[in-house]
């Protein structure tokens, strides 16, 4: 494939929830997240599929477990890339939720050293990353230099929002990703809470009783507080919940007049965690 015009070229990881059909027509290298069932290991959307793994989730013993990437995954990656370009724009999830960034800068302070490799981390996830990894590869595309492009990416991670639901706290408690929503742990059985990506955390943003009422302000806070501007790049994740996906899409493209918001399958990687059932908007303030 040939070299967009500025010759920067993109890596990113499957946290970033991209489509498989996208991935294949650009030159984006996607390093797969590590599943673990028990003693054994699979590359995300490589040697386990999203159904396999629902599959698996819903029918083992014991939940499982995800390890970042290691670095000899990203020093792959970046070979390739480097094989095409003299600037590699790696652009990953928050810090505080995958160990994605240090894999990438181990990758280069050992490997690379002296060659242009730029690591972002981007303090967000899913369908927010995929936003970033998309424009990034389409600035580049228009002869944007990379300077320009991290420039860009920089300014949108203080914009950038994610809210969501999940079924159930376990997942995130027994995955260790809770962050400062642990406090709601052991409260009423009843309780739904909003849940918001907070500075690279999963923080509460409110308690809710029911399901109906937390879905109904998820809703109210992206007519709050998303622009109605195609800048606002709003999105819509779920966990093997497509079909509320797709409503809550309806809704929004109804309330705040857009035709399209691009609707994101949450990865094996990412359901580990939040679990099946969830659902989450993405958009940049």
């Amino acid at each position: 494939m040939p070299a967009n015009s500025t010759g920067v070229r993109i890596v990113t990881d499957t946290t970033a929830v991209l489509p498989l059909d996208y991935v294949s027509i650009h030159s984006i290298e996607v390093v797969p997240q590590v599943v673990l069932f028990g003693e054994q290991s699979f590359l995300e959307d490589i040697e386990l599929s999203y159904a396999e793994f629902i599959h698996r989730l819903k029918t083992s013993p014991q939940l499982p477990k995800t390890a970042a990437p290691p670095p000899d995954s990203l020093i792959e990656a970046y070979t390739r890339q480097l094989a095409n370009t003299k600037t590699v724009i790696s652009i990953h999830p928050s810090v505080e939720v995958s160990g994605t960034v240090r894999s990438a800068m181990t990758a280069k302070e050992y490997v690379f050293p002296d060659e242009d490799i730029r690591i972002l981390d981007t303090r967000t996830i899913a369908g927010n990353l995929a936003t970033m990894v998309i424009l990034a590869e389409e600035w580049a595309a228009n002869g944007v230099g990379a300077d320009e492009i991290m420039d860009r990416l920089q300014a949108m991670i203080p914009r950038g929002r994610i809210y969501f639901l999940v079924a159930t706290l376990e997942y995130l408690q027994k995955g260790g990703r809770i962050g400062g929503a642990a406090a709601l742990v052991g409260s009423a059985l009843q309780i739904k809470p909003v849940l918001q990506l907070k500075d690279g955390r999963v923080e509460p943003f409110e308690k809710i009783r029911t399901h109906r009422h937390a879905l109904e302000r998820l809703k109210g806070l992206v007519a709050e507080q998303c622009p109605r501007s195609p800048e606002a790049h709003l999105c819509i994740m779920h966990a093997d919940a497509l079909d509320e996906a797709q409503r809550l899409a309806g809704d929004l493209k109804s309330t705040l007049g857009f035709e399209h918001i691009p609707i994101y399958t949450l990865g094996a990687s990412i359901t580990t965690h939040a679990g099946p059932g969830t659902l989450a908007v993405g958009f940049f303030a």
